[in-house]
């Protein structure tokens, strides 16, 4: 989901560029963060992950999975309202600071920060595992030791 997320970001960086030239938009809108977001927080935050569940054999975890997921969908809802809100933004449509539009994006933020919580788990497990503290049992794939 890397390679999705540095699509994303450079795709968004492309957008954001070209739509505000087309639009001869000059004020600040949300689109200009989408490049930045979606490559920090879905690429740079991915392949550390990556990194860490190898270094610290995490693959074993029972939530790393579950926190993958997380991740991608909170960062789907986040960043997919970043670009609505930017979109909306410089066409200049009255309601682009609705607070329907930041509750949206604050399920994002909420999500993610799940993600964060799960990922802390894990690692901290795989810490744990690393530095031979046993690991209870529910944190591993059933039938693992």
């Amino acid at each position: 989901s890397a390679i999705v997320w540095t699509v994303v970001g450079l795709v968004g960086g492309v957008s954001y560029r070209e739509m505000t030239k087309f639009a001869g938009f000059t004020g600040t809108t949300q689109l200009s963060v989408v490049h930045t977001h979606a490559l920090a927080l879905g690429t740079l935050m991915l392949l550390i992950v990556l990194a860490l569940t190898v270094a610290l054999k995490l693959q074993r975890h029972r939530l790393l999975r579950l926190f993958v997921i997380v991740w991608n969908v909170g960062l789907t809802i986040t960043i997919g309202m970043l670009a609505f809100k930017g979109f909306v933004q410089v066409q200049g449509a009255s309601w682009a600071d609705s607070a329907a539009l930041a509750g949206i994006a604050g399920l994002g933020h909420i999500t993610l920060t799940v993600g964060f919580v799960l990922l802390l788990m894990v690692v901290g497990a795989g810490v744990k595992a690393a530095n031979g503290v046993d690991v209870p049992a529910l944190q591993l794939q059933a039938g693992e030791r």
